[in-house]
């Protein structure tokens, strides 16, 4: 995927994914398939989680010397301490819409002088901003598959 595929399905996902969370029922949102495992609803917050965190990521990238050292989150823990499976979903939804809109806004501006600048994943791999980017819609795209 490049950054321009990237950018047109993220701007399609801010379109579809609310209507198809819409469509479950409260029953199928909130089972979890295992114990340890996400429900939708579930997996939904942690795409929260990861909107806000790549959101800071995308514009303290731009700002800050290089190399930028992306730090992990408890994604685990997110989930637990934001009550996702506890929240209205139309909360949800808003919440999701409004981050994805500003992450949207966010990489479909980004200079094509900033575009390769160097980034430090928490692997240790160095990567670029234009890498995270497309990472960032990739891993959407790979919830919303399990989320079905």
């Amino acid at each position: 995927m490049n950054l321009q595929t990237a950018i047109l399905q993220l701007e399609k996902h801010l379109l579809e994914v609310p209507q198809q969370f819409q469509q479950f029922s409260p029953e199928i949102l909130l089972n979890k398939p295992a114990p340890g495992k996400w429900s939708k609803q579930e997996i939904l917050g942690h795409l929260i989680d990861s909107a806000i965190n790549n959101l800071k990521r995308f514009t303290d990238i731009q700002c800050f010397p290089q190399p930028y050292t992306v730090l992990r989150y408890q994604q685990d823990d997110l989930v637990v301490i934001n009550r996702y499976q506890q929240l209205p979903l139309d909360h949800l939804l808003q919440l999701w819409s409004i981050l994805n809109k500003q992450v949207f806004n966010i990489i479909s501006t980004i200079s094509e002088e900033k575009l390769p600048y160097t980034v430090i994943i928490p692997s240790g791999e160095s990567k670029t901003l234009e890498w995270i980017a497309i990472d960032y819609v990739e891993h959407l795209e790979h919830h919303l598959k399990q989320i079905g």
